[in-house]
């Protein structure tokens, strides 16, 4: 449903608010290894979520991404989603017509309508701080094991 990039930008952030509230801040390579994805890529993931002002990089030997704690409050799954991967989704027709509305609407358009506003709700509503302390609690995890 999201891409592959929005699927480790998720991960990672929620790892990094994990780790946030536990007052730390993490490399890359921890980052990476955790949530099973690519370094460079990761990288590059971050990155566009640090631009985007979602995350906070701190430069030096002691350095990492983090979550201040305003950041673990506010940011929500819609944001990261945005930022990764454009609102597109979120708005648009489930075929990606340009035109689809109730006046012109594609064959999926009223089937459509409700999943994609549950989804927004549910986007909107949860916060990284959030899905960290489940993860934290061990009611969600971020990697399979078995």
């Amino acid at each position: 449903m999201f891409s592959k990039a929005c699927e480790y930008g998720i991960r990672a952030a929620i790892y990094i608010g994990q780790q946030s509230a536990s007052g730390r801040r993490v490399g890359l390579k921890d980052i990476a290894a955790e949530i099973d994805s690519p370094e460079a890529f990761t990288a590059k993931i971050l990155q566009q979520l640090v631009r985007a002002q979602l995350l906070t990089s701190v430069k030096g030997p002691a350095g990492g991404f983090e979550l201040t704690p305003e950041q673990l409050r506010t940011v929500t799954l819609r944001q990261l989603v945005v930022a990764i991967d454009g609102g597109a989704m979120l708005q648009g027709c489930a075929l990606g017509l340009p035109q689809c509305s109730a006046q012109q609407p594609c064959p999926m358009h009223y089937q459509f309508l409700p999943i994609r506003d549950q989804l927004n709700e549910l986007l909107r509503t949860h916060t990284i701080g959030e899905l960290a302390s489940k993860v934290q609690e061990g009611l969600g995890f971020l990697k399979q094991f078995g």
